[in-house]
């Protein structure tokens, strides 16, 4: 790989690492919220959210990447505004979980993110399968997360 390359995928990473540092602080703030929560057996334990999303979003940095190194943003400007859309909606869950604290809103925003997600997924696939299947953990991690967020939310009458 010539260092074009790689910069131009450091720099997806780190473009995408904006997300996850944004939605991070925010989770950070609520820890004690999220702590407080009655949640299911299956939820996983705090420490494993971050190793998780860090392996996600370098995947999906990667995929990215790989859309837009054979023609840049006019070669692949739908998959990538996909890209753009599923990431702002990435961090939007986080506003809605541990900010507006509402189960509702974090519901329906999931539900949102995950068919971004998809479309996103096929897209990128459609061009490029590996970029796709970069996406598969993304989707299985998100779908995971709807089941927790609608369990916690009915779980706990406060995030209404």
């Amino acid at each position: 790989m010539t260092g074009n390359a790689l910069g131009g995928l450091a720099g997806w990473i780190a473009g995408t690492a904006l997300a996850a540092v944004s939605g991070s602080v925010t989770a950070r703030t609520a820890a004690d919220f999220y702590a407080r929560l009655d949640k299911p057996r299956w939820a996983p334990p705090p420490w494993l959210f971050g190793p998780a999303w860090l392996v996600l979003y370098v995947c999906m940095g990667t995929a990215a990447w790989r859309i837009w190194r054979p023609g840049g943003f006019a070669g692949a400007a739908v998959p990538l505004a996909l890209y753009g859309v599923q990431l702002l909606l990435n961090t939007a869950w986080t506003w809605f979980f541990f900010v507006r604290r509402t189960g509702l809103g974090a519901t329906v925003e999931v539900a949102l993110l995950w068919a971004a997600i998809a479309a996103t997924m096929v897209a990128f696939w459609l061009r490029d399968p590996v970029a796709g299947v970069l996406f598969v953990p993304y989707l299985a991690w998100v779908t995971f997360a709807a089941a927790l967020t609608v369990s916690c939310w009915r779980r706990n009458p406060a995030l209404l």
